[in-house]
This record gives C-alpha cells, structure tokens and sequence, in this order.
C-alpha cells in the first residue's frame, strides 16, 4: 500500500511537473493535498515562485483556491458522514423500539444549527471519541472562525471534516478556511525566498 502511494504520488507530480503546466499544477497539489493524498503545497508554490517571482500572488491565490476547495470536500465528507451516522442511529432506534434523541454535538451556538430529523438511542455514544468531544467544544465556543486554523498540518483536514459533521453554516466556514490558508500561503512563500540563500549556501 505504502509503495502504491508513493507511485502515484510520483507520477502525479511527473504529470503535472513544474514549470511546464504551471498554476493548474500548483491548484492540483493544492487541492490534492487538503484531501486524500499527504502531500505538502507549499515547496510546490515555492519553486513556482522563486522560477518566475512576477508570479507570486497569482500562484498565492491559486493555491488558496485549490487548498479551499479541498477543505470544502472536507466539510462536504463530514456532513455526509454524520447524514450517514444518523441513518444507522434511527435503524438502531427502531429495532429497538426506542424513542429519537439528537447526537452529540447538536449545538447551541448561533454557527451551528440544530438537528431536527436524528434519531439514535438517548445515551448512544458520540461518534469519534475524545477527539471529536475535543473540537465539538472548541467550535461550540468559536463557532466557524475555529476554521482560520484549518491550515495546520495534520489537525486542519479533520477540523473542516468536523465542521461537517456539525452542521457549521458553510459559507462562513469556506470563508474562515480560506482566509487562514491565504495568511499560511503569503507567510510561508515570503518565508521560503527569504530563507533558500542563505540554506542554500549552507548546502
């Protein structure tokens, strides 16, 4: 599995090889990156960028773009995720005979609405364990501005899947993701050129 992975990561980057197809590779990578495969954007705008510098807020925004979108899959694989988990709750209610309750998670903040149509066992169990309890809370208390952190490695994914799950108004969160990953971009790219003379010296 691992071998498989690191072919097609090899192969799509050969496919869409910098600079020869330019933006629609740095969108891909974006967009692949906040979804399925492991992959990191930002060397990918950085070598972009430091090739043709006139290029840096085109390729800043198109990352974005591409890095936005894949958040929004995940907000979408949330929701559908918890759609789902709803579904198996009310089988389970009614094989049992026993009464609606909304899940873990239905929520009083102003960001996020309530359920109306769930259904499971009164004390069912909240899908995800402590960590779903954990951002259940912190976007209770923040609501879709909790998003400005999706573009951390490893915790922003889930927390846009999170935000899904709960029913998060989706625009302000498409918002949010997008304004945290356009700072992560800027940020990071500047960061980069500034930082690759004297790294590369060092080499």
């Amino acid at each position: 599995m691992e071998a498989w992975l690191q072919s097609s990561i090899h192969t799509l980057l050969v496919l869409f090889a910098l600079p020869r197809v330019g933006l629609p590779a740095i969108f891909l990578v974006s967009l692949v990156s906040a979804t399925l495969l492991p992959l990191g954007s930002e060397p990918a705008v950085f070598a972009y960028v430091q090739m043709t510098p006139s290029m840096f807020w085109p390729a800043v925004l198109v990352a974005t773009a591409g890095n936005t979108i894949g958040g929004a899959i995940s907000y979408a694989m949330g929701a559908g995720a918890e759609a789902a988990w709803h579904r198996w709750r009310a089988r389970q209610a009614a094989g049992h005979d026993e009464p609606p309750a909304p899940p873990a998670g239905a929520a009083t903040n102003p960001g996020i609405p309530p359920r109306t149509d769930a259904a499971g066992p009164a004390n069912a169990p909240s899908p995800g364990g402590r960590w779903h309890a954990l951002t259940t809370r912190w976007f209770h208390r923040f609501g879709p501005p909790a998003l400005l952190l999706s573009w951390l490695p490893g915790v922003g994914d889930p927390l846009c899947a999170v935000a899904g799950w709960l029913r998060l108004s989706f625009w302000p969160c498409v918002a949010y993701m997008a304004i945290g990953k356009f700072l992560r971009y800027t940020i990071m790219t500047v960061a980069l050129l500034h930082a690759w003379p004297r790294v590369s010296g060092w080499l």
